[in-house]
C-alpha cells in the first residue's frame, strides 16, 4: 500500500491540503488526482477550481473564496454543484478560509483544500493547518509545483547550470530592505514573484542594491497557461520593453508575474529554450464545430500543440420521430435477429446505450454479435460501454473504408445474414449499397435526428464574424452550412481548415477561402495539418525578423494559398 492512500473515513473529516500548481492542469501530481476523486467538498480561489474540478466526482461541493485585499486570508463563499445544481452555502457573507474548511470537515466530509502552486509557500496555508491541529481533524499536504519554479521552466529560463549558482526566490510584495541588499550583493540568479506594475520598481531595487543595469531578465505573465507571454529584457530596459510592447500602461497591470533575474536568463538561452511558447499552434484560439463530447480528442489534440479550442455544437441530435423501428431492431438483437451490428458515429453508439437502458440491457446484450465501428471515436465509444469492436476500418476512417474492409455474407460461416445499422436520418447511402454489394440483408434504422443547433452566445458569435479565432475546423460539409447558418461566416483573417476537397468546395460555395486541407479525412489529421500550417507560419515570420503573431493579430489582407499537407 501506498504511504499516501487515503486513510478510513474520520469521524471528524478529513483535510488535504492540495498544491494545485501554477496553472496548467496537466501538472496536478498523481497524488493530487488521487485525493480530488474522493473529495466531498472542494475549497479554493475560483482560479483554482478551474484548475482541480475536472478531477472531482461527480456532485462534489464546492466553496469558493474570492480573498478580499484589506483582510488577508478573508473571502466571500459560495456553495455550488458541479453538475450545475446550486444549493446554499449556509454561512455568513464573510468568513475567514481556516473557518471554511473547519465548518465543511465537520460531519465526516473528506475536504480539499486547494491552493495555487505549493501550499508549502502559500501565505495563509499553513493557519489553516493550525487551526486544523488545534481542532483535533486530521489533515495531510499534497505539494505542488511551485509557481516560481514551473513558471520559468515553461518560458525556457533555467534558473541553474553546471557551474551551480545559488538560486534566490523573493516576494516583492513582502520583501524588506535588507532582502533587497543581500540578492543585490549576490550574483546568482534572483526570481522574483511580482506584478506587471511593480516589475520595474522591483527591477530598480536590485539596481539600487547593487545589481548592474544590464543583468539580463525576463519577465512572463500567464505562466504555464496558453496566455503565457515573456518578455526579455535587462534591469535597466524593462520598463521600456514593457511600455513598447504597450503592455503598460493597462487595465490588467495587476497581473501576477515572475521574473528572473541573472545570466540563466539572458536571450540567447531562451531563444533555443523556450519550447512551451514555441508550440506551432500557441495561444491560438480554434474554432472546433462539434459538441464538447465529439470533440474531446480532437481538443485535447489541439491543446499539445498549444490552442486555446472552443466548442461550438451546429447540429443537435434529437429521437427518431417514430421510434418504433429503433424498438424493434433492439429487440431483434436479443432475440439473434442479426449477425452483425455497424455503428457509424458516437451518435449511434449513445442512441443504442440509451435504448439499452430503457429496457435494463447492458453490453452483454451484445454477446455473439459482431460489432463493427468507424473511426477511433466511435470505437472508443464503444470500449466505454464495455464492447470491444471486432471490425474497424484499416483504411480510411469512413463508410467506404469500412465496406472495403466488411467480408463478404458466407452461408456456410454465417448463420446469419442480416444487419443492424443504426443511423442519423440523413445518412449516406454508401455503406448500405457495399454491403448488399456483399451479399448482406441490411436493416437501415434511423437511430437518431440531426438538426441545426441554436445559435452559440452573441460574444461567440461577434467573435466569429470579427476575426477573434485564429482557425476553424471543418469537419464536414454539413458543419460548413450549420455554422455560418447559426453563427455567421467567419472573418478574412480567420485560418480556414477542411477535412477533404468535398467540405472544401462547400466552404468555398460559401465565400471562405480555404487555408488548409487534411491529406486524408480524419480529424485528427486536420489538427496535424493545422499545426504544420501554424509551424511554417511561425518559421517565415522568425526567418523574415518578424515578430511571431496569430492570425488574429493581423490586419484583414490577403489570404494566403492553401496548403494540402
Amino acid at each position: 500500500m501506498s504511504p499516501t492512500t487515503l486513510p478510513a473515513l474520520p469521524e471528524h473529516g478529513h483535510v488535504t491540503f492540495l498544491g494545485a500548481g501554477p496553472g496548467d492542469p496537466g501538472l496536478l501530481t498523481l497524488r493530487a488526482v488521487e485525493a480530488l476523486a474522493n473529495a466531498d467538498v472542494l475549497v479554493a480561489e475560483d482560479d483554482v477550481l478551474d484548475v482541480v474540478r475536472r478531477h472531482a466526482r461527480q456532485g462534489v461541493a464546492e466553496v469558493h473564496t474570492e480573498a478580499d485585499p484589506s483582510v488577508p486570508g478573508t473571502g466571500t463563499p459560495q456553495l455550488t454543484v458541479v453538475d450545475g445544481a446550486s444549493t446554499s452555502a449556509g454561512v455568513p457573507p464573510v468568513r475567514d478560509a481556516a473557518h471554511l474548511v473547519m465548518e465543511a470537515a465537520q460531519g465526516g466530509r473528506r475536504v480539499v483544500r486547494a491552493v495555487s502552486g505549493d501550499p508549502g509557500l502559500d501565505a495563509y496555508a499553513a493557519e489553516e493547518m493550525l487551526a486544523c491541529a488545534s481542532a483535533g481533524v486530521p489533515f495531510e499536504v499534497v505539494p505542488g509545483i511551485a509557481t516560481a519554479v514551473g513558471v520559468p521552466a515553461y518560458a525556457g529560463v533555467p534558473l541553474r547550470d553546471a557551474e551551480g549558482a545559488d538560486v534566490r526566490f523573493v516576494d516583492a510584495r513582502t520583501a524588506s530592505e535588507r532582502c533587497w541588499t543581500e540578492v543585490g550583493a549576490s550574483d546568482g540568479t534572483v526570481v522574483v514573484s511580482a506584478t506587471l506594475d511593480t516589475v520595474a520598481a522591483t527591477a530598480g531595487e536590485l539596481v539600487s542594491a547593487g545589481r548592474k543595469p544590464n543583468t539580463p531578465m525576463t519577465v512572463t505573465v500567464g505562466g504555464t497557461t496558453t496566455r503565457q507571454r515573456t518578455w526579455t529584457a535587462t534591469l535597466g530596459t524593462i520598463a521600456q520593453t514593457l511600455k513598447q510592447a504597450k503592455v503598460l500602461p493597462s487595465p490588467e497591470a495587476g497581473r501576477p508575474v515572475i521574473a528572473v533575474v541573472g545570466e540563466r536568463s539572458a536571450p540567447a538561452q531562451r531563444d533555443r529554450l523556450a519550447w512551451f511558447e514555441s508550440k506551432p499552434l500557441f495561444g491560438w484560439k480554434v474554432l472546433v464545430p462539434r459538441t464538447k463530447e465529439q470533440a474531446a480528442s480532437l481538443s485535447d489534440q489541439l491543446r499539445s500543440y498549444g490552442a486555446v479550442p472552443s466548442e461550438v455544437p451546429t447540429i443537435a441530435v434529437e429521437p427518431p420521430r417514430t421510434p418504433q423501428q429503433m424498438e424493434r431492431a433492439v429487440k431483434g438483437l436479443v432475440t439473434g435477429r442479426y449477425e452483425w451490428i455497424a455503428f457509424t458515429s458516437v451518435n449511434a453508439v449513445k442512441a443504442v446505450r440509451e435504448k439499452f437502458e430503457e429496457y435494463g440491457l447492458d453490453a452483454r446484450a451484445f454477446a455473439g454479435i459482431k460489432v463493427a465501428a468507424v473511426g477511433d471515436q466511435t470505437a472508443q465509444a464503444l470500449i466505454d460501454f464495455g464492447v470491444r469492436p471486432d471490425l474497424v476500418p484499416s483504411g480510411e476512417q469512413s463508410a467506404r473504408g469500412l465496406v472495403e474492409d466488411w467480408p463478404p455474407y458466407d452461408p456456410v460461416f454465417d448463420p446469419i445474414d442480416r444487419v443492424f445499422l443504426p443511423r442519423a436520418d440523413i445518412a449516406t447511402e454508401t455503406l448500405v449499397a457495399g454491403l448488399i454489394e456483399l451479399g448482406w440483408e441490411v436493416d437501415d434504422v434511423t437511430a437518431y435526428r440531426t438538426v441545426r443547433a441554436s445559435p452559440p452566445p452573441a460574444e461567440t458569435r461577434e467573435a466569429i464574424k470579427g476575426g477573434g479565432f485564429d482557425a476553424v475546423l471543418f469537419t464536414s460539409s454539413s458543419t460548413v452550412r450549420n455554422l455560418v447558418g447559426i453563427a455567421g461566416k467567419p472573418h478574412n483573417v480567420t485560418v480556414i481548415a477542411c477535412i477533404g476537397p468535398a467540405t472544401a468546395k462547400t466552404a468555398e460555395e460559401h465565400g471562405l477561402r480555404v487555408d488548409v486541407m487534411a491529406p486524408e479525412p480524419s480529424v485528427h489529421k486536420l489538427a496535424e495539418a493545422l499545426a504544420d500550417f501554424g509551424t511554417r507560419r511561425r518559421l517565415a515570420a522568425l526567418d523574415a525578423g518578424d515578430p511571431v503573431t496569430r492570425p488574429s493579430e493581423r490586419r484583414p489582407g490577403s489570404r494566403r494559398r492553401r496548403s494540402t499537407t
